[in-house]
């Protein structure tokens, strides 16, 4: 069954001015671009020796090679032997706060720099949109990050600050403590709510995770008071869960009116309470951040084109140390991929998130896990473009068609014959515009060829 469901009724807020303005990519010039197989990224078949016309930085006509002849002065470019899909979306990211370059994780790190680099790295690897979701430790500089849209990299999306019991409770770790707002009562949980409305955010992050007893969680009347609010304003509102309590917390959240999770059940197996939940709640969507097993050496290969030797060779050096332990298999990775296999089995609207620091690399190693887990590479496809396009209100990405913005991936090789081909990557377009992926490549490693 196709992922990309009709969410009827569902009204998804945009995050952002989807148009940015229609910045017009290579100053409205058109170009035709013709004989690679298209993968639309709405599910529907995919068009072998298609066509496609780009003018500035939208798509004005999608069909076969032939069906219509390049305008006067058209620029044509030759796929013939390529695949051409959507750019990926990534639902679920914390970047900023580590420096990519350096491995350093602090909240020095949260300037417009290092912000830029971490998108530059989601564009060169075929991301066009990155949601940060709640621990902006500068958030004025976020919000005025979210209506830019940078040479060369992702568009930065953003839900403000997140919601936890305390400033110091909800996310773990030096860098992100005292990040989030905290909210008590309910009153707080509301003002919070009204405080994003404002800033026109139109997403609000709920932590509800007490870290194993080591922090206060996010009390049930306080995130009802919080979804209450947020859907009187328009807004929607997502969930972090627990490791220890998700499945219980989740059942809650779902009789609340929670909008998404941004994990899946991660503490036990989902039952049959929680599936019939699903079923009775079709708009609440999942973005399950299933858990890397490891990374493999391709894997590594293909970071080592944008990370800097000395994190490589403990990549490599981590790989060697779990091949000798004998590459034991991952529980939690095998937990994670039967909760999937039946909210997806159940209906449940997949879309795909990270929760990624800001490599990049991270959407490619989801959408692997999704047909790791029993879905096929279309529906993973669709997942990662169309159906997150739609449910962050981002409704000229995601599909490859007539008035969509032109972000497109071109590959060496058709993700549906194989998953990992989403990494074989010829080019990246951004907005109508070729990213310069050698310029990124030269700049972090002084490295030219793939």
């Amino acid at each position: 069954m196709s992922l990309l469901r009709v969410l009827s009724g569902c009204v998804v807020a945009v995050i952002v001015a989807s148009t940015l303005g229609h910045a017009q990519g290579a100053n409205g010039r058109v170009t035709l671009f013709e004989g690679g197989r298209l993968i639309a990224g709405d599910g529907s078949a995919p068009i072998d020796n298609s066509a496609f016309l780009v003018q500035g930085d939208t798509i004005t006509w999608v069909g076969k090679r032939g069906e219509r002849q390049a305008p006067a002065g058209a620029a044509r470019v030759d796929l013939t032997g390529k695949t051409v899909m959507p750019s990926l979306i990534d639902g679920h990211n914390h970047i900023g706060l580590v420096n990519v370059r350096d491995g350093s994780n602090a909240k020095a790190n949260y300037t417009r720099e290092n912000l830029i680099d971490q998108l530059e790295r989601y564009a060169y690897y075929g991301v066009s949109a990155a949601l940060s979701m709640g621990l902006e430790a500068n958030m004025e500089l976020a919000l005025q990050l979210r209506n830019e849209a940078a040479p060369n990299a992702a568009r930065f999306l953003t839900v403000g600050k997140g919601i936890a019991a305390t400033a110091m409770g909800g996310p773990t770790g030096e860098a992100r403590l005292g990040i989030p707002w905290g909210a008590a009562t309910e009153t707080e949980g509301r003002q919070h709510v009204r405080e994003l409305k404002s800033r026109g955010v139109t997403f609000v992050k709920i932590w509800v995770d007490d870290r194993e007893g080591a922090v206060p969680k996010l009390e049930p009347n306080v995130y009802r008071a919080i979804i209450s609010e947020a859907h009187a304003n328009g807004m929607q509102v997502l969930a972090h869960l627990s490791r220890t309590s998700a499945l219980a917390d989740s059942k809650d959240l779902f009789r609340a009116g929670i909008d998404g999770f941004v994990h899946t059940v991660r503490d036990t197996d989902v039952d049959a309470e929680y599936l019939a939940l699903v079923k009775a709640h079709p708009r609440t969507w999942i973005g399950p951040n299933i858990p890397s097993p490891g990374l493999t050496m391709d894997e590594i290969n293909l970071l080592a084109e944008t990370l800097p030797a000395n994190q490589i060779a403990e990549l490599r050096k981590a790989l060697e140390a779990r091949i000798a332990s004998g590459n034991k298999p991952n529980a939690l990775f095998e937990l994670h991929c039967r909760n999937l296999r039946k909210v997806h089995d159940a209906g449940m609207v997949i879309g795909m998130g990270t929760d990624g620091t800001g490599d990049g690399f991270g959407a490619h190693e989801q959408i692997a896990s999704y047909t790791k887990c029993g879905m096929t590479p279309a529906e993973a496809l669709v997942a990662a473009t169309g159906t997150n396009a739609k449910l962050l209100g981002l409704n000229r990405l995601g599909v490859m068609a007539a008035g969509k913005e032109a972000s497109f991936n071109v590959l060496d090789a058709s993700p549906l014959e194989n998953i990992t081909n989403t990494r074989r990557i010829d080019k990246v377009y951004l907005r109508g515009v070729e990213v310069d992926r050698n310029a990124l490549r030269v700049k972090w490693t002084g490295a030219t060829a793939k």
